[in-house]
């Protein structure tokens, strides 16, 4: 889908506050109400937008231990890596996953609650998978900077 500059200025507004009302987003952009809600309903259904989501403060929820979790397989068959993503689609605490090149074939992004619990998590969930052959934790100190924004210009 080829967007325009209106597109990429509705998504920019969308992705600061998915919560403005078209009358809103058509004033900051000089449009009719009804022109931000075509083009809205024409991205939604083009797929450009996936979905509308809160973002949650870690911190309030408990869950502000951040892990990046390295895996290795022990080997790259389709059988190895299917099954290895059928099961991370089931872990709750597994908030990205991502299929990798390099060292390692998986990126984990995990959200718990502290060291013990994840300690927890890795005995009884993660390290059940079969085929996995190793892993490395990453621990987060600070975050510096955490965006879902994708730059459009």
């Amino acid at each position: 889908m080829n967007l325009d500059n209106t597109d990429k200025k509705i998504l920019t507004l969308l992705q600061q506050n998915s919560k403005q009302t078209n009358k809103q987003i058509s004033h900051q952009l000089n449009l009719s109400v009804t022109a931000v809600y075509e083009r809205i309903k024409k991205l939604e259904k083009g797929g450009v937008i996936k979905t509308y989501t809160a973002i949650i403060d870690t911190d309030k929820v408990g869950k502000s231990f951040l892990i990046f979790c390295h895996v290795k397989l022990l080997q790259h068959s389709r059988e190895f890596l299917s099954n290895f993503e059928k099961e991370i689609l089931k872990l709750d605490e597994v908030s990205e996953c991502f299929h990798v090149s390099g060292d390692y074939d998986y990126i984990l992004k995990i959200y718990i609650e502290d060291m013990k619990a994840y300690r927890e998590f890795m005995v009884s969930k993660l390290t059940t998978i079969k085929h996995i052959g190793s892993t490395h934790s990453t621990f987060t100190i600070n975050e510096v900077k955490n965006s879902n924004k994708i730059s459009l210009f």
